[in-house]
């Protein structure tokens, strides 16, 4: 072999070494040289209103005018579907009928005023309850909450005790409006959106239930920064049951009703957790405000004095009484707004003559949990 051909020899066999290399480090990151660039995944399409609003049929419309016309765009956007599947239209073949004949809370305009207060991407803590108060004047669609000036449920009642236990701080507000709340992102969300007057759990199975899970649902799924669930009594904490807890918060506790609220509810401690997760999450200015509901009569958020700011005084470490309430071993001072709440004549009346009915309803409130706590 000539001295030229051996170099060719040699140079040949190096390419083809170098080659082979080449092929081989395509081959062990699993991608061929053959191979076609994977195609992008199709965009989501946005909802549009206007669009879905043509894909129903008369008979849907005229069913579903209530939700075209007050349920929040945000959250229509994530349940347009499952408002025309058949048990759902079902339910409101029946809830046409019930107006047509009884007495149904919450007036109709506030069956999801819960959505319109709460967007859904503004969504940071869920409550859940189970359905309206079912007496004049108290529903307006937040769960455990009043219309103001009603003074506070029986439950809600022991929520403001495990609030002040929370933060000694908390002023415990003289009606029970939730409207603060649910402005700053808390869902309060019944599992039956309505009721018969007078009639508590009587609009159960007939449909609520399948159409709050999936509201729970999406939230679930589709807020990504996470949520904190907070799920009170036994059917509650089924409702939350398949949460992912590395995503979300679930918070559990025996129900506020006064039948079980002695048992771990005073101590649960989920007003103040909530807010150390969200703000690991989201931060701390987009902590809960509680203690916004004492800025007003109607409840509604505004300039509060954060419940997390100092006090002029030492912080008041509440002592636990057999029950579990809480008692200050020392008053704290007073916030500059505590004095400031008045309510006109008028308002007392209707305070007066709501706590008739809420004490006539306590009764009933009670009994409706009183096997699933």
């Amino acid at each position: 072999m000539s001295k030229r051909q051996a170099v060719d020899t040699v140079t040949s066999s190096a390419k083809k070494v170098k080659s082979a290399a080449i092929t081989s480090f395509f081959k062990q990151d699993g991608v061929s040289q053959s191979s076609t660039p994977r195609a992008a995944a199709a965009p989501v399409k946005k909802f549009v209103k206007a669009e879905w609003l043509e894909t129903l049929k008369p008979s849907e419309k005229e069913l579903l005018d209530l939700e075209i016309k007050t349920l929040d765009e945000s959250w229509l956007s994530v349940l347009s579907q499952e408002l025309t599947k058949p048990y759902f239209l079902k339910l409101k073949e029946y809830l046409k009928k019930e107006r047509a004949s009884q007495t149904v809370f919450p007036p109709e305009k506030d069956v999801y005023s819960w959505s319109r207060h709460t967007p859904f991407d503004r969504v940071k803590v869920v409550i859940i309850g189970q359905d309206p108060y079912h007496n004049v004047g108290q529903a307006h669609g937040l769960c455990f909450s009043v219309q103001s000036p009603c003074p506070a449920p029986p439950s809600l009642k022991n929520m403001y005790k495990a609030l002040k236990v929370d933060y000694p701080t908390f002023v415990v507000p003289k009606h029970g409006s939730l409207l603060g709340w649910a402005d700053q992102g808390v869902l309060l969300l019944n599992t039956c959106l309505t009721v018969r007057a007078h009639q508590a759990n009587s609009h159960q199975k007939q449909g609520w239930e399948q159409f709050t899970q999936k509201v729970l649902d999406v939230v679930a799924a589709h807020r990504e920064k996470g949520v904190v669930f907070m799920a009170w009594g036994k059917p509650a904490s089924e409702r939350v049951k398949k949460i992912d807890t590395k995503k979300h918060l679930k918070l559990e506790s025996v129900h506020p009703s006064p039948l079980s609220a002695a048992r771990g509810f005073f101590e649960c401690k989920h007003f103040i957790k909530s807010n150390d997760w969200l703000t690991t999450r989201y931060g701390i200015e987009e902590v809960i405000n509680w203690n916004c509901l004492a800025d007003s009569p109607s409840g509604l958020s505004g300039n509060a004095v954060p419940v997390t700011q100092a006090s002029s005084k030492e912080p008041v470490v509440p002592h636990e009484t057999v029950d579990g309430t809480a008692v200050d071993a020392e008053k704290p001072a007073p916030l500059e707004h505590e004095e400031s709440f008045a309510v006109s004549k008028e308002e007392e009346e209707l305070m007066a003559a709501a706590q008739e009915d809420l004490d006539a309803s306590s009764k009933a409130e009670e009994t409706s949990v009183d096997n699933n706590v």
